[in-house]
């Protein structure tokens, strides 16, 4: 009878009360984002996708199209893992044959003054053309299209979990971050790994203490 007489007064109350009812509704059904509570989570973001946290504060995926996101961030996030540890092996020292003997910095205007960029620049730029060019499209125009970052090169299976996936994805956010870290360190100091002023010393502290105990010793 209550519920009835609810209706009845809502009906006859005008559209003016009636459209805060719905408002009101709509509002208590809007979700939160996990990211950040106090905004609202992101329509495209609805969790399915591996790494997704509900972080776009920007909105961004509403105006970028999801999978073509995921392609891009999966594109540089493989690509700054390899560069990391190509950036760091060769400051310890690893060269391969005719390569400038220079440090990670120095080593992008050496190949270009030695000529030999040239022989990395074309096969990255045909990988580029014939792959990533085409992937792009597939993803924007075909709606069954694998999604971004499968290229179906994956012999040893380790891709196929969602538990992989994840991991992939959070290592190479961080590979992102850490790369622009290295870069920046090395060019500030302009010393070699770990691209510190006073090397080991100012990442374990402690040790500057123990080495000054040693010296009067």
């Amino acid at each position: 009878m209550l519920a009835l007489s609810s209706t009845a007064a809502l009906s006859f109350a005008g559209p003016g009360l009636a459209g805060v009812s719905s408002r009101a509704g709509g509002a208590a059904m809007v979700a939160k984002s996990k990211a950040i509570p106090f905004l609202d989570a992101p329509p495209a973001l609805d969790g399915t996708m591996a790494g997704d946290k509900g972080f776009d504060p920007l909105l961004l995926s509403n105006v970028v199209p999801i999978q073509w996101a995921r392609e891009a961030e999966l594109k540089h996030a493989r690509i700054c893992m390899l560069a990391v540890v190509g950036w760091v092996t060769v400051d310890l020292g690893f060269t391969v044959p005719y390569a400038p003997q220079v440090s990670s910095l120095a080593a992008h205007d050496a190949a270009v003054d030695k000529g030999v960029f040239l022989g990395l620049l074309i096969p990255i730029a045909l990988v580029e053309v014939l792959a990533g060019i085409p992937k792009c499209f597939q993803i924007m125009n075909e709606p069954d299209a694998s999604p971004g970052g499968d290229y179906k090169f994956d012999p040893l299976g380790i891709g196929a979990s969602a538990e992989m996936q994840e991991k992939e994805i959070s290592n190479g956010r961080l590979a992102m971050l850490a790369f622009s870290g290295i870069v920046t360190q090395a060019a500030l100091t302009q010393g070699p790994f770990p691209y510190t002023y006073n090397g080991v010393e100012d990442l374990v502290p402690p040790m500057q203490s123990v080495q000054g105990a040693l010296s009067i010793l």
